[in-house]
């Protein structure tokens, strides 16, 4: 048998070295008891597992927009379907006018790497109609889900240097999503963290930013600024105040921002309200509008939900030709976003207008969607708040709820002896006694000495009744155990 040229010892240190909380140890032992409920090996006080780890929508029970689909369905399966009277006229003429655009008229083929270019001029139109400010389609590139354009962009603003002053250094938010953190071990890269404070509502403290750069600065070289707005797992939606803070604080700085801004449609809480970094930047004036961002947008949150057709955008602005060209260049090593991710898209920023047959069941099923998230944003903010030794902020907006534990000594001192972080210790105990599956907080940075999980807002308003009262049985037991 000869030597494996790949193994733990010989491969890249950065890759072994990532790690990916969301679908960690605890969704492994979740798929495992899964299995032994299957097979009958397991017996448990419960009959299924609760995926409350992960924002996908209809994993949970979240029913498709027939719009969406019926135009997917059009684009994938022209020949018979275009001759069907049920499918609405403007579904189909939006379907023909994809299709003409594609080689061969097939959504098999292959498109421009950046992306089909009439969906581009659409979601150039998109933008200009949200924000009030033009967008170029050629800063749109069309991505293989949001986490896609954020991995090319932050690898566009890597050193090429490993010295521990000259790698590239990136701020991000704690708690946050661990893509960030994961990438930039992947990469090689400084992350720079920076805490959102949890007794304002998960707000954005300016000196809190100062003060982790500095810190930072001999480290590495500082080159970006992420936020995510809404926030991921925090559920916090910025102020347009906050938003021209962090700007110039960017610009002051000379830092590119990157702004994750995929939960744009999911803001719940009254006085709240989305603000695009790209409309801030613009309302600032020629002293700001010239500064360098990269935005992300996403068809698998919002109301649509569609993670499983990895349909996304990133919209660069104010790049260096040079770069903007070198940008173009390295896309194109991926061939092509998914075709059908880009049909999503298409619906999503070309939605049926007033008048046309599908408006009235579009907009139905989509203000459906959201207003039963906003109505199980405050069922959860409620539900932990009114239990003993537990805290949550509001739930302004994004899929998630980011509650504080308030843990007993001795439950910290079993924890250690387990060799295990107190709150994933208790995440697997919720898991092997409930059945519900969440994601500790270690896994998304938190201040030393707290411990948070994230749980998703996402299963059906009286399945996640349920959950909240099986949450409540377990903590409540647990507490009194370990008192």
């Amino acid at each position: 048998m000869g030597t494996k040229v790949l193994t733990l010892d010989t491969m890249n240190p950065h890759v072994k070295a990532m790690e990916y909380a969301v679908r960690g140890p605890i969704v492994t032992r979740a798929n495992e008891i899964e299995a032994e409920l299957k097979t009958g090996k397991s017996k448990k006080p419960f009959t299924r597992v609760v995926k409350a780890n992960i924002g996908d929508c209809h994993a949970t029970g979240q029913k498709p927009n027939t719009f969406i689909r019926r135009l997917v369905a059009l684009c994938t399966l022209p020949d018979p379907l275009m001759n069907d009277p049920g499918i609405p006229v403007d579904c189909k003429e939006r379907a023909k006018r994809v299709l003409a655009a594609c080689r061969g008229q097939s959504t098999g083929s292959y498109t421009d790497s950046p992306g089909i270019s009439i969906i581009r001029e659409d979601i150039a139109k998109y933008i200009h109609e949200r924000d009030g400010y033009p967008s170029n389609p050629s800063d749109i590139i069309m991505t293989t889900g949001a986490s896609d354009g954020i991995k090319v962009i932050l690898n566009m603003l890597m050193t090429g240097q490993s010295g521990k002053s000259e790698r590239a250094g990136i701020m991000i938010p704690v708690p946050q999503y661990p893509l960030y953190s994961a990438t930039l071990t992947e990469y090689n890269a400084h992350a720079i963290h920076y805490y959102l404070d949890e007794s304002k509502g998960w707000a954005l403290d300016m000196s809190e930013l100062r003060k982790s750069l500095e810190e930072a600065k001999p480290h590495c070289r500082p080159r970006a600024i992420c936020v995510i707005n809404p926030g991921n797992p925090t559920g916090q939606v910025l102020s347009e105040e906050n938003i021209k803070d962090i700007i110039k604080f960017a610009k002051e700085e000379n830092l590119f921002i990157l702004a994750d801004e995929v939960y744009q449609h999911n803001v719940y809480a009254k006085g709240c309200q989305f603000h695009s970094f790209k409309k801030v930047l613009m309302q600032m004036g020629p002293d700001y509008s010239h500064m360098e961002l990269a935005s992300f947008m996403s068809a698998s949150k919002g109301f649509m939900g569609e993670c499983g057709f990895r349909g996304a955008y990133c919209e660069v602005i104010n790049l260096d030709p040079g770069v903007r060209k070198t940008l173009m260049k390295s896309i194109t090593a991926r061939l092509c976003p998914p075709v059908l991710g880009q049909v999503v898209m298409e619906a999503i920023v070309n939605p049926p207008r007033p008048g046309e047959p599908s408006y009235e069941k579009f907009q139905f099923e989509k203000n459906e969607v959201l207003t039963q998230l906003a109505e199980k944003a405050k069922l959860v903010t409620e539900t932990f708040n009114s239990i003993e030794g537990i805290s949550c902020n509001e739930v302004q907006g994004a899929m998630y709820c980011f509650p504080r534990l308030h843990l007993p000594e001795k439950m910290l001192e079993a924890a250690k002896e387990k060799n295990m972080l107190p709150d994933a210790f208790y995440c697997f105990e919720m898991l092997e006694k409930t059945g519900i599956c969440t994601v500790p907080g270690s896994g998304f940075g938190q201040r030393e000495g707290t411990h948070h999980f994230r749980i998703t807002i996402l299963p059906p308003v009286e399945e996640l009744k349920e959950v909240m009262q099986k949450f409540k049985e377990f903590h409540l037991k647990f507490l009194a155990e370990y008192k």
